[in-house]
């Protein structure tokens, strides 16, 4: 099993939570967070005074899948959250020893589903 972890945009959430339900994963964890990549922040200009803004708002979306599932839900998040500019964000994808569902007791890939 594997953890897997996306930085997205916000806007991208419906279109990222409706694809990985389509591929069987409905079970999903979205934190806000905050951070920056190499554009190192946003600044704008606003009659002369200049703002700068160092964390950008971001989704962290996690999901527990099975090994053989990796490839396609890495490739779903991917296309799901793709905007083609700056910030789209990242995915992580992390070893995951074990899952117990705490209803039933299942645990490992049945405790996925």
């Amino acid at each position: 099993m594997k953890l897997v972890k996306a930085v997205i945009r916000s806007e991208m959430l419906d279109e990222v939570k409706n694809n990985l339900q389509r591929l069987g994963y409905a079970g999903l964890t979205v934190y806000e967070v905050r951070g920056r990549g190499r554009q190192q922040g946003i600044s704008w200009r606003i009659r002369g005074n200049e703002f700068r803004l160092d964390l950008i708002p971001k989704l962290m979306v996690e999901v527990v899948v099975d090994d053989a599932d990796v490839a396609d839900v890495v490739e779903e998040l991917r296309k799901s959250a793709y905007t083609g500019s700056i910030g789209d964000g990242k995915i992580f994808v992390i070893p995951v020893e074990d899952a117990v569902r705490i209803r039933t007791g299942e645990r490992g890939a049945e405790a996925l589903k």
